[in-house]
């Protein structure tokens, strides 16, 4: 019988190491906060591709959360097409 491991996040889980799922985790909130503003304007697919400067497969993994597909640079500038200013805030662990 294995020992099973307990993980304060689902990134903890899921990277290899604590940078690794603190870039997984800075990657998916930024991908919320832009699915939400494209939610938020009613967007289509094709809209915010547009808008973005990316074709719509690229806003469909977005909006599906495929979170590997993405790196934080071009998630700021998507991000920063929409209009957003990005920021990051550093908290003690």
């Amino acid at each position: 019988m294995s020992k099973v491991e307990l993980y304060a996040s689902v990134w903890d889980a899921i990277g290899d190491t604590q940078e690794q799922a603190a870039n997984l985790r800075s990657r998916a909130e930024l991908m919320q906060k832009i699915a939400a503003r494209v939610k938020l304007h009613g967007w289509t697919q094709a809209e915010a591709a547009s808008r973005c400067g990316v074709t719509q497969p690229r806003i469909n993994d977005l909006l599906r959360g495929r979170v590997s597909r993405f790196s934080l640079d071009a998630l700021v500038n998507i991000a920063t097409a929409l209009g957003c200013r990005v920021r990051f805030d550093l908290e003690a662990a």
